[in-house]
């Protein structure tokens, strides 16, 4: 069925889950609703202090709580992957494979609805699709990317020239109506989902993975307006701005030193058309902007179904911001319309993920570092951050415990890898320090890059610098002050711990 649009915005995680007899609102088993933003940079909520107009998320934050360390994987599929098996990718072959089992399979076995509304990017045929793999509903793009207006209109010529796959269900959707934009479409799909869902008596499970504010950058004039002048000042002077946001709301532990601008970042003073580069940040920001909308009518449909109190809601981002410009920069592309095919750059990527360094594809704070906001009415205190230690492959093992249910040893008779994350569900209801968040060692690798965590040290191999640096990350998150040098032993005994992970997983070692 062919989808119109309501309203806009990127990726989220919402939580939620009923079981009862009557219906999903008085359920015991709480609806989990898990939204998922597309290559939104960890600065770009208003509650993460930016400047773009997000009241929907900035009302869930401040009525719920906002994690200031929590961590993604730096690209769309790893992250997916991991975000929905609690595992840290496995690299060989299919991201989701046999001995693995995901958040809806479990769920689903323990009594829950589940939808799936917007991009999967983990596969576009069996057994790899989200019916495949524990979805009773799906509706949305099976692949990376597409057109915002038109999801099978070709890509363009540097892009292969290929049409992207879009379906509902397992049917293949190839043709959309006039006015059909992917943000509002996949916030309609969801809403249908939360009204249907909310009338019977299972308990639901829904993830929201808008493409928003992915490339390439389409958004309705109209919301590209409100925006149109408001970045003339340039990219240095809005991480500025947002930087000094950041520490006047408390986000940040500590008054880390701003980073200078990543090497593929060309000063605003000499960058060139100006007027261009202010309307590509404009385009941008709308579609964060649409998507907040959509996210608004989501939580207002928990509302009237009732179901608002038994449902916890999670949003998040896949990566930090996109610094990717396939095709390159041309100004007499205009950001917005469907015909074009443009993107956002260095410039304000690095803006995006104020305060830290570097972008997707890296695994320095600015490619991995995410907002994390959870809400949970009379379950979670509100208007708090929350400085534990989370990453996406916490949020399986949350949802198991939600559900009240367990992790299975064995699935379709396939023996099931153990989880990997832990739940954060004690963490979301006390800002207590939890030393098995914060104690443990997580690891990174995406296209060349690597980092490993352990506790206050974070160890990073930047793909273009090609040699390990060494962070005490509690008190220089921006990664400014490389203490490789000066503990040698530290740097071996971190870096052997990650080969041995990249052996165990099968990532390949560039």
């Amino acid at each position: 069925m062919l989808r119109l649009a309501p309203s806009l915005l990127t990726l989220i995680f919402v939580l939620g889950c009923t079981s009862s007899p009557l219906t999903a609102a008085e359920s015991k088993q709480p609806n989990i609703i898990l939204i998922m933003a597309d290559d939104m940079g960890f600065s770009d909520l208003g509650c993460y202090g930016g400047e773009i107009n997000t009241p929907n998320l900035d009302k869930l934050a401040q009525a719920g709580v906002r994690w200031t360390q929590f961590y993604n994987n730096a690209k769309c599929t790893t992250t997916r992957a991991s975000l929905i098996t609690g595992l840290t990718p496995r690299r060989r072959g299919n991201l989701l494979k046999p001995n693995m089992v995901t958040i809806a399979e479990v769920l689903k076995s323990a009594g829950y609805r589940t939808g799936l509304s917007g991009k999967w990017h983990l596969g576009s045929q069996a057994p790899h699709r989200p019916s495949d793999r524990g979805f009773d509903h799906y509706y949305g793009l099976l692949d990376g990317a597409c057109n915002f207006f038109d999801p099978y209109y070709p890509d363009p010529p540097f892009k292969g020239g290929r049409r992207r796959v879009f379906a509902e269900d397992d049917e293949i959707i190839t043709e959309f109506p006039p006015g059909y934009y992917t943000t509002n479409a996949f916030t309609e799909d969801a809403v249908d989902f939360v009204k249907t869902s909310s009338k019977e008596p299972e308990p639901f499970f829904l993830q929201v993975c808008y493409t928003a504010p992915h490339y390439p950058l389409h958004a309705p004039e109209e919301d590209v307006a409100r925006y149109l002048g408001k970045y003339q000042q340039g990219w240095e002077q809005l991480r500025a701005e947002r930087y000094q946001r950041q520490l006047a709301m408390g986000l940040l532990a500590n008054p880390w030193e701003l980073p200078a601008p990543d090497p593929e970042v060309t000063p605003w003073s000499e960058a060139d058309a100006h007027d261009w580069q202010d309307r590509r940040m404009a385009v941008y920001a709308a579609m964060v902007e649409i998507m907040d909308r959509g996210i608004g009518e989501i939580l207002q449909a928990l509302e009237d179904e009732g179901v608002r109190e038994n449902t916890i809601v999670m949003f998040l981002s896949d990566n930090g911001g996109c610094a990717e410009i396939p095709g390159g920069e041309d100004p007499s592309q205009k950001p917005g319309v469907m015909e074009t095919y443009t993107t956002v750059g260095p410039g304000w990527a690095y803006a995006s993920n104020t305060p830290f360094r570097r972008y997707k594809q890296w695994v320095h704070e600015g490619g991995i570092a995410t907002p994390f906001i959870v809400h949970w009415p009379g379950k979670i205190e509100g208007g708090t951050f929350n400085r534990n230690v989370g990453h996406i492959i916490d949020v399986m093992p949350t949802c198991v415990e939600l559900a009240g249910t367990t992790y299975p040893d064995s699935y379709n008779g396939e023996a099931i890898e153990p989880v990997e994350g832990v739940s954060l569900l004690t963490a979301m209801k006390s800002n207590e320090t939890q030393p098995e968040l914060n104690e443990r060692t997580l690891y990174w690798e995406w296209n060349g890059s690597r980092a490993v965590r352990v506790g206050e040290w974070k160890l990073c191999w930047d793909k273009k610098v090609k040699e390990w640096e060494l962070y005490h990350i509690t008190t220089d998150r921006t990664e400014l002050n490389d203490l490789a040098n000066e503990q040698p032993d530290r740097v071996k005994e971190m870096s052997a711990a990650w080969e041995a992970w990249a052996e165990r997983t099968g990532v390949k070692s560039n």
